[in-house]
């Protein structure tokens, strides 16, 4: 039975963090990952499977199981979308709650293989929100650790002012904030000023211990996948170094179970992920269930896998002492997705990267232009006639109408050909409070997510200045506004669901403490999106990067003195501890930069 000091669930930001800063620390990492493993993005467009030594590999990789090659447009669907019973083992999840549709990643990396590579910093609100302000200035003591994830994640300002932009920069201005217009920050390597697309060179982060990278061509691919080796995805940089450094990753394992064993620690049960079309592609996977044993768990299955393994271990008595807040305070990022698709194809939206600039209409809304590759269409089929809510009626009775009046914006909605170069999505934002309350509910399938509307304000079914931008946006690039299939049904779509697993002062207000470990059950922590406490108004990524970095930071040396409270004690700010053996040497960009937050208050 396998034995590590810590199992780590899930392999996206935060799961990737901690399975780099433990490592480091000295403890035995094995990572569980219901995802594939896809071929290293330097080496896909070729069709190799793997690029890193063969000692340097897993167990599992060494076995073969899971590398697959990422998809080339949103129409391979068995490499894009992540649905095992329908054969798909890609990187796109797509979950229906009742109240949301969400859109979340999958696979070794995570949400870093599909998301658009967008690394804001949150707005003001996100550090006042009152279910935690009370615990600690937290603006203070995540500041040294943004300004670590922001290094490891190669973020820089996208240089390239595209069509979509000049569009939103004359929306903004139209509106009278186009102050609040940017270009990105984004976790892309575009090579230094004057590199040609494409040109690949040494590691230009990690001081020779990263992988080579390929500067950015600007395809737009971003959201399928980054075959080009330009997207700082976390198998080029977190997770990568992890594995280097000795961290063990298991593709295609779920994990069904967390249990406390009678002597200490945990065991963790897995099942294959199974997928249609794997022996086809030669892929070797386990037959049986595993178990494997643990000192310590760390839960980063992304907010919505993290909350499903979590209520269904308190329905079924395994973890019974987890907080009654378990699913309480889950964000959606007060977050709509809208676009516009232009008639003719004189313009090409489909170039540059994903997400390439925004704007604050006011200042909780964030506005950002998305585009997908050229060919990729598929995400198309979610989007209908643009209709505004909040009559107090029947939203789909609106939408009846609207369609009705205007039978042609249907039609043109609906032609799919050539709609990503002729599409500018618009994702948008809010940093208002407002929540819903997840929980779990058994049906004929067996255990399934299901929400409710929860505190604060109630989660938006639409946006209204949203809609209005969208309209503005239809007229000048001349054609047509669109909203999502969803919101027919008041269903708005999500790509950034968080929270869930809260930090709070205590187990009646939160899920876990300060340092991110969860009441009831010491040595098990949450250390992704579900921990996120309040909506950011900004795309999540790089706060669930610094949130991990920082609980992590807090962790001893494996058989040193831990330094935190016991859990359940009053929080206390305490200094971080220096890993014993840091894998990015000193003098590289990336390299780690312990700041004491007791200092930090001058």
């Amino acid at each position: 039975m396998p034995h590590y000091d810590v199992v780590v669930i899930g392999s996206g930001f935060g799961g990737s963090v901690a399975a780099l800063r433990l490592t480091e620390k000295g403890y035995r990492v094995g990572v569980l990952e219901a995802g594939a493993r896809f071929a290293d993005a330097s080496t896909a467009d070729h069709g190799i499977e793997a690029t890193r030594p063969e000692a340097t590999r897993s167990e599992d990789s060494r076995a073969g199981d899971g590398v697959r090659t990422l998809p080339r447009t949103s129409w391979q669907l068995r490499d894009f979308l992540f649905a095992p019973r329908l054969g798909c083992l890609g990187i796109q999840r797509i979950t229906l709650l009742r109240d949301v549709l969400v859109l979340s990643g999958a696979g070794v990396g995570g949400g870093s293989l599909v998301y658009a590579n967008t690394l804001y910093e949150p707005l003001a609100e996100f550090y006042d929100d009152p279910q935690w302000r009370g615990l600690t200035d937290w603006r203070a003591e995540l500041a040294p650790h943004y300004d670590q994830a922001k290094r490891m994640l190669g973020v820089t300002v996208n240089p390239t002012m595209t069509p979509s932009d000049v569009v939103m920069r004359k929306i903004a201005e139209e509106m009278g904030v186009g102050d609040t217009f940017r270009q990105t920050p984004v976790g892309v390597f575009f090579g230094t000023p004057g590199t040609p697309p494409g040109t690949e060179v040494d590691d230009p982060y990690f001081g020779g211990a990263g992988p080579r990278r390929r500067s950015c061509i600007e395809c737009g691919e971003c959201m399928t996948g980054c075959r080009h080796n330009a997207k700082n995805t976390l198998t080029t940089n977190y997770l990568y170094l992890a594995e280097e450094a000795g961290a063990q990753v298991h593709p295609l394992t779920t994990v069904t179970a967390v249990r406390p064993l009678a002597g200490g620690g945990y065991a963790v049960d897995t099942e294959p992920t199974r997928g249609g079309g794997q022996r086809r592609r030669g892929l070797r996977r386990a037959r049986t269930r595993r178990t494997f044993h643990a000192d310590q768990v760390v839960f980063a299955a992304g907010a919505l896998g993290t909350q499903r393994l979590l209520h269904r271990m308190k329905a079924e008595g395994r973890l019974p002492n987890l907080s009654d807040r378990l699913g309480v305070l889950t964000r959606t990022n007060s977050e709509s997705i809208l676009g516009a698709i232009a008639r003719g194809r004189e313009t090409d939206y489909s170039r540059g990267v994903a997400i390439s600039s925004s704007f604050h209409p006011d200042p909780q809304t964030h506005i950002e232009p998305v585009r997908y590759g050229r060919g990729s269409n598929a995400m198309g089929l979610l989007q209908t006639v643009l209709t505004d809510g909040g009559d107090g009626g029947r939203r789909w009775v609106t939408w009846l109408r609207q369609a009705a009046r205007h039978p042609g914006d249907l039609a043109r909605l609906a032609d799919l050909r050539n709609w990503s170069e002729r599409t500018v999505i618009a994702l948008v934002m809010q940093s208002l409070d407002n929540s819903l309350t997840v929980r779990l509910r058994r049906g004929a399938f067996g255990w399934r997510l299901t929400s409710r509307q929860g505190h604060g304000e109630p989660n938006p079914t639409w946006i209204p200045v949203a809609n209005q931008v969208v309209r503005r946006l239809a007229e000048l690039v001349g054609g047509t506004p669109g909203g999502t299939v969803g919101e027919v049904f008041d269903r708005p779509i999500t790509a950034h669901i968080i929270g869930g697993c809260v930090i709070g002062a205590d187990a009646d207000h939160g899920v876990v403490d300060g340092y991110q470990r969860v009441y009831g059950h010491p040595g098990l922590h949450v250390l992704d999106g579900a921990a996120v406490s309040a909506n950011l108004g900004v795309n999540p990524s790089l706060t669930i990067t610094a949130q991990a970095e920082r609980a992590v930071s807090y962790w001893p040396n494996r058989g040193e003195t831990d330094l935190r409270p016991e859990l359940g004690g009053e929080y206390q700010r305490i200094d971080p501890v220096a890993p014993r053996h840091p894998v990015v040497p000193a003098s590289a960009p990336g390299a780690l930069r312990l700041t004491s937050p007791r200092a930090s208050r001058g």
